[in-house]
């Protein structure tokens, strides 16, 4: 498959099943389906998490970069229409390094490849940088899991 364009909001909604406060995916640079993915997360101090997380010390949680690594991922088999009805679930995530704090007006990009892909289930690295600098690197492990009627898609 083709190097696809950039995703929207728009389109990043009816490609993914999360909402808002846990669609952490900002925008979709580029993608080519079943290979790799390029995202863009803005970290804003209007969200939420910031409330609570070092109140005085703005610092998004890593776990939360994590998730946008994974949820940027996601969109590599989304947009393969052979697993349109389904729903990529991790299952493991391994090999973390948190390099650099992540702090309100960071613009995230978030680098994702696929390394293998079996039997619905697929293993991914991926990356999240700010300003060129890695800030977090990681490796999972999901699995395709059908949608269920309630899913949004």
């Amino acid at each position: 498959m083709s190097v696809m364009a950039e995703m929207l909001i728009g389109e990043i909604l009816k490609t993914l099943p999360h909402r808002y406060p846990i669609l952490l995916v900002d925008r979709i640079l580029e993608v080519e389906p079943g290979k790799r993915v390029r995202g863009l997360k803005n970290v804003t101090m209007n969200e939420d998490f910031f409330n609570g997380h070092y109140p005085g010390l703005p610092l998004m949680p890593g776990v939360l970069i994590l998730e946008a690594i994974a949820q940027a991922g996601a969109v590599i088999m989304m947009t393969d229409p052979a697993w349109r009805n389904h729903v990529p679930v991790i299952g493991a995530i391994d090999k973390v390094k948190m390099r650099r704090m992540v702090i309100p007006g960071d613009q995230m990009i978030l680098d994702v490849e696929l390394l293998w892909f079996k039997a619905r289930i697929g293993r991914a690295r991926g990356t999240a940088s700010v300003d060129g600098e890695t800030a977090v690197e990681m490796e999972l492990t999901f699995k395709l899991v059908e949608r269920g009627p309630e899913t949004p898609a």
